[in-house]
């Protein structure tokens, strides 16, 4: 299988070891900002075939300044022609509310943006987004994408209301499920209804899961235990939904 999103750099190289072995061929590496892409690249250039980078910024962080961003904008650019994706981008819903409960103002705009230009960036290089949109969030950016017309988009380990999700379904975005999927109800409607042939697997490691990867380190081989899930809602076998996520893994990032 192939995890469509994990923060690699995040790890120690021993993680890489022995992954054939557990039934993993692919992970899509997402990058947070500009030091975050040059690690990654690095982790792609020492495992071709296996890790497959995609730069971005993650927008739940302080922005950048602007030197900062046109110094990533431009590093993207030279380096876009192995990149699997603009990734990960997107908006800060998590920090906004967590100021929002410290009774703290919030200014949106600038991370608008910000997303504005990795949007444009991204249609400019004619490469797929990785986006970072939950809840309320994601009518916003689906309004963006279709502003800047991209249609290849993955919105990771998504959430959000019916009406968004509807929209996506209609634009044919894809999302992807984590290991939460095995006990979070919430997901698992969500898997339920959204299109089989739209779906990937994921870790989002080194992010923690709770349920029965109680106290474990997110590796990608947790990808199977998400198949496993997915296949119980919808009915498949497991060698199915394993075959049916991947395809539509490879399928999404031209692998």
């Amino acid at each position: 299988m192939i995890d469509a999103h994990i923060h690699l750099d995040q790890y120690e190289d021993k993680v890489l070891a022995g992954l054939e072995d557990q039934g993993i061929e692919g992970l899509i590496a997402v990058s947070m900002n500009l030091a975050s892409s040059k690690r990654t690249r690095e982790l792609a250039a020492g495992y071709p075939g296996l890790v497959k980078p995609a730069y971005g910024f993650h927008p739940e962080q302080p922005l950048p300044a602007e030197e900062e961003l046109d110094a990533l904008l431009e590093w993207i650019t030279v380096h876009a022609e192995n990149m699997a994706a603009v990734g990960e981008i997107g908006l800060p819903y998590y920090a906004r509310a967590e100021a929002a409960a410290r009774g703290e103002a919030w200014n949106q705009e600038p991370y608008l943006r910000l997303l504005d230009r990795l949007l444009g960036l991204a249609a400019r290089l004619d490469k797929p987004v990785v986006l970072h949109a939950v809840y309320d969030d994601a009518w916003t950016v689906c309004d963006l994408l279709e502003q800047h017309r991209i249609t290849r988009a993955h919105f990771h380990w998504f959430k959000g209301p019916e009406a968004a999700i509807e929209r996506m379904i209609r634009q044919g975005y894809y999302i992807s499920f984590t290991p939460d999927i095995l006990y979070e109800p919430e997901i698992q409607d969500l898997a339920r209804r959204y299109p089989p042939e739209l779906v990937m697997a994921e870790t989002d490691g080194p992010w923690p899961f709770e349920g029965p990867f109680e106290g474990r380190p997110t590796h990608p081989a947790m990808v199977h235990d998400v198949a496993a899930a997915w296949a119980a809602l919808h009915g498949y076998t497991l060698a199915d939904a394993k075959a049916k996520l991947t395809a539509n893994t490879v399928r999404f990032y031209g692998l």
